[in-house]
């Protein structure tokens, strides 16, 4: 017996009443229109139809706060004000960017279309691309939470166009501090978190055979109630098969895991806040050996063309990934066919179920039998729950009662459009701060900050060379232990075609300005890749905002960040193909609300002609020149250096995009002269981010256990002379500046392609194992071992 859910007649307060008490995460007004269309059909929904359209019209599916309209303000500290209305944010701004420089870029395959953005590779593969965020599960149940988050992310790719073959993964991680006192207890403690979200990726990517090559992990005491989790996967596709289409007749069967309660209401939970109150039965209950076999017997399947589309069970289970696939058509669905965990699982709770490892397929009918053969064949369970029709509605039925009917114009078409209201006041900031001499020990302090120091214990836990494609790893060096600024796959032995992956996410900039918190993270994506040899005319970008609730303020900073993705992506011609957007983060204890910072990742796709090519960071020769390239500016503004004295600062670093494009352009071609290594113009390049020149001299300096003698008098500084201090030029963190080790035999060679760019020989390489640093009244005013330096950048995270 179905159950009913009333709706016909309650008040606009009971009907918000009913969406809390049932976590349907809809608004007065939403609920307005789902009582207005089943009063015009004289009777009150079901439980399973009301949870459907509870999925569909979630944030999480929807995306309901970037596709809305929004009236933006700003003031001045004088007072004086600005306003524009913006009639969708997504489609003016990130979308904007990639329909204006889609004209020049023929490599674009599919974007904002599928579960994944997809490029072209070489002459016979394109490449998908993307990044989830799986930030509440991970809050309530670390473990559980990430090893799902990139079980998901995996299917995304597993079920873009007809199927792509996941090829490496990437992961992202903002905590708080690990070494937090006085945590409330309604809280789990943030290092628990950490190692159970490290857990959770390792043992899912690990057992999948997918190797994690490319991450971040950052600290603020802001993520102490919900952390972030961002995962990602690349995958191969062949080519031709970015397109899919369910047809009339096409069997609806389900691949893979069973369905169980864990996951109900995951979409919507992860659309509201977290209370202290929040069950941890929305977090889903991983299992990569099935999604293994499960992705072994689908690429099997689709190199012999028996289905006809495909998607996985995501948000929402069975009522997302059915009702988008059948949105153009129809469908017919018999719940009770469905393979379950247990007995006892209502209807509702079958339809709406987030059991992981989950895929949906339309198979035609004459290749049905076909289908299950293979799956049984390789242990996999595949049944058929119904078939796609041309009614334009979605019928379910559980044995012979009928439990949803829907039009399907009204699920995906009748979610009325939200209008922000976002307000923007300009902020009174001070550059003061005691400006330290002891430049030894400040480097010392720097190396050790939790968001610079080596992250090896937990890239080693990883393993980045499955499938036997890495090329420029995440650790490189003499010893191993150095970071890469980006990683480079070779994935087909018999072609020389590579693809490097980086990205930029510094949300410590957000706190002055958003906007150049955007830009920075696009340019610092964009630089990593420049530094491994990636070409700056094939590389394609992703976004995943990470907010709190859409108030005046965060929209705000939305809106800013939006408009900087737009004005940098257009500025360096690199498209967005993919994206990600997740509200509400935050987490409501006793009264009070902790936000976290709003946190936009930028992820970087870019393809290399020839992997041979590639460039690692850490210093090679004794005796080599070390350039700066990209001008240093009085940008110490929510600088590490800063952080340090619990400073914010005003100067946050901006880019300057022609400047920058100048200078990515010119190395890119460099890095491809030559075709021995004793040929190579460039032996290594490395980016200046956190921490500034220092800290990422240094990093070169370990990867080669080679010394440094830098003289800072040779730095090239733009600006107020009397801004031109030690401090800025060592620890400020401007943009779009690379360090380049060149052999003196092409010191000629390299000044002259460079020319018309911003940059400077700063110093060289030595066979002794110190840093040292002539300061701009001669004397030297760093002499560091780097043995030293290295403990102390190694220590802080080992464990």
């Amino acid at each position: 017996m179905k159950e009913e859910i009333k709706l016909i007649g309650l008040n606009e307060k009971e009907l918000e009443e009913l969406s809390e008490k049932m976590l349907l995460a809809l608004n007065p007004k939403e609920m307005k229109i789902l009582q207005k269309y089943f009063s015009e059909k004289k009777r009150n929904p079901s439980r399973a139809e009301i949870e459907t359209l509870a999925q569909t019209w979630s944030e999480h599916c929807k995306h309901k706060t970037f596709n809305s309209a929004v009236n933006y303000k700003e003031i001045s500290l004088d007072g004086k004000e600005q306003e524009k209305r913006i009639e969708n944010l997504f489609r003016e701004t990130i979308k904007s960017a990639t329909n204006k420089i889609s004209k020049d870029k023929n490599w674009l395959v599919s974007v904002f279309s599928d579960n994944a953005g997809i490029i072209s590779f070489n002459k016979e593969f394109d490449v998908a691309f993307k990044v989830e965020t799986h930030n509440h599960p991970s809050a309530l149940d670390p473990y559980g939470g990430a090893n799902t988050g990139i079980g998901g992310v995996i299917r995304d790719i597993l079920g873009v166009g007809l199927g792509a073959k996941p090829i490496a993964n990437t992961d992202i991680f903002c905590f708080g501090e690990f070494d937090s006192q006085n945590v409330p207890k309604e809280l789990l403690h943030p290092k628990r978190i950490f190692k159970g979200v490290r857990a959770g990726v390792r043992d899912y990517g690990n057992r999948m055979g997918i190797p994690t090559v490319n991450g971040a992990i950052i600290f603020d005491e802001r993520y102490l109630g919900n952390p972030l989790v961002y995962c990602g996967t690349i995958g191969l596709i062949p080519k031709g098969m970015d397109k899919k289409q369910a047809n009339k007749g096409d069997k609806i069967i389900c691949v893979g895991g069973k369905t169980g309660r864990d996951g109900i209401h995951g979409a919507t939970f992860s659309s509201i806040e977290l209370t202290e109150e929040t069950s941890a039965t929305a977090v889903q209950i991983g299992n990569p050996i099935e999604e293994k076999k499960t992705m072994d017997v689908l690429l099997q399947a689709r190199d012999k063309k028996l289905y006809s589309c495909i998607t996985d069970c995501g948000a929402g289970g069975f009522s997302s990934a059915i009702g988008e696939m059948a949105e153009d058509s129809g469908a017919i669905v018999h719940l009770d066919k469905a393979p379950l965990k247990y007995k006892g699982l209502n209807p509702w709770e079958i339809w709406i179920s987030e059991s992981q490892e989950r895929m949906i397929l339309a198979v035609p009918k004459e290749k049905t039998k076909e289908f299950i053969d293979l799956c049984e064949k390789e242990d996999v369970e595949a049944v058929v729950l119904g078939e796609f029709t041309d009614s334009k509605k979605l019928e379910v039925f559980f044995g012979e009662e009928k439990i949803i009917e829907l039009e399907m114009d009204f699920l995906h078409n009748a979610l009325p459009k939200k209008e922000l209201q976002a307000e923007w006041k300009e902020k009174k900031l001070t550059e003061e701060f005691v400006e330290l001499k002891d430049f030894n020990q400040i480097l010392l302090q720097l190396l050790g900050m939790p968001n610079i120091a080596s992250k090896e214990t937990t890239i080693r836990m990883y393993d980045h060379e499955v499938q036997a494609g890495s090329v420029i790893k995440p650790l490189m060096g003499k010893e191993n232990d150095s970071p890469s600024d980006a990683s480079v796959i070779k994935p087909l032995f018999d072609s020389k075609e590579a693809i490097a992956v980086s990205n930029g996410i510094n949300p410590l900039y957000g706190d002055i300005d958003p906007y150049w918190m955007a830009g920075s993270a696009i340019d610092e994506a964009i630089r990593n890749l420049i530094c491994v040899g990636a070409q700056i005319n094939h590389i394609a970008l992703l976004d995943n905002f990470c907010w709190g609730a859409p108030t005046k303020e965060k929209m705000a900073e939305l809106v800013r960040s939006a408009t900087a993705c737009k004005d940098f992506a257009v500025a360096f011609g690199t498209p967005f193909i993919s994206g990600k957007d997740s509200f509400h983060n935050e987490f409501k204890l006793n009264n009070k609300t902790i936000f976290i910072p709003s946190t936009l990742l930028i992820s970087a796709l870019g393809v290399m002609p020839d992997a041979m090519k590639r460039i690692s960071m850490d210093l090679k020769e004794k005796d080599n020149l070390i350039y700066l390239v990209g001008a240093t500016k009085n940008e110490l503004g929510a600088s590490h250096y800063l952080k340090l004295q619990n400073k914010l600062g005003k100067n946050v670093p901006e880019v300057n995009a022609e400047e920058a494009l100048k200078s990515y352009q010119k190395l890119s071609e460099l890095t491809l002269i030559g075709e021995k290594n004793s040929e190579r113009i460039i032996r290594s390049m490395h980016d200046c981010s956190e921490g500034g020149l220092a800290v990422s001299i240094a990093e070169m300096a370990f990867g080669g256990m080679l010394g440094v003698q830098m003289d800072l008098r040779k730095m090239f500084f733009e600006g107020n002379e009397k801004e031109k201090t030690e401090t800025v030029l060592l620890f400020s963190e401007s943009n779009s500046r690379i360090i380049a080790e060149v052999p003196y035999k092409f010191k000629d060679a390299f000044e002259k392609k460079m020319h018309g760019a911003i940059f400077s020989e700063i110093g060289r390489t030595t066979e002794k194992n110190y840093l040292e640093v002539t300061g701009l009244k001669g004397k030297k005013i760093i002499d560091s071992d780097l043995n030293i330096l290295k403990q102390a950048w190694k220590k802080t995270l080992d464990w």
